[in-house]
């Protein structure tokens, strides 16, 4: 039976950065087990190096992971998650605070958006309140912002 042929490191950091950006964090995190499973690059300064590489090149952005996932999220979850969300994806805090103030001028708008889409109907009593509430909440946004669109009465179409 023939064996496959082993991908370098490199190969591998490029067919995951061709199919979408990551953090330099998240990609280290990726590569670090076959870093240390391949004999010619057993030890992560060589992984290291070439993160370096890559982000020299361009190739690797933090910038670009940060704005990727801020576009992606935007329309369904608020400003919280989403920050907890590029700080678990390790991007620096202050690509995390560059982009907290234009997602909070939006939040909103778009907090109006995903309730509409999910309940679409004022609360009735406390109890459908609470769940409406704890539903916005677990999307990650702010509870002023919560209790100004289930006061609001100009949010249905």
């Amino acid at each position: 039976m023939r064996k496959k042929p082993e991908v370098s490191l490199r190969a591998r950091a490029l067919q995951y950065l061709a199919r979408r950006e990551y953090s330099r964090a998240e990609l280290r995190g990726k590569l670090l087990p076959y870093a240390l499973t391949n004999e010619d690059s057993s030890r992560p300064e060589n992984l290291d190096a070439l993160l370096d590489d890559l982000t020299a090149r361009g190739w690797l952005s933090d910038e670009r992971a940060a704005a990727q996932l801020v576009r992606a999220k935007r329309s369904r979850f608020g400003a919280q998650r989403i920050a907890h969300e590029l700080r678990q994806k390790g991007i620096a805090e202050t690509l995390i605070g560059e982009a907290l103030p234009q997602l909070k001028e939006t939040e909103f708008e778009t907090a109006c958006e995903v309730w509409q889409k999910k309940f679409g109907a004022l609360p009735l009593d406390a109890r459908e309140k609470a769940r409406q509430a704890r539903f916005l909440q677990s999307r990650g946004f702010a509870l002023e912002v919560i209790f100004k669109v289930l006061r609001s009465t100009d949010v249905e179409d």
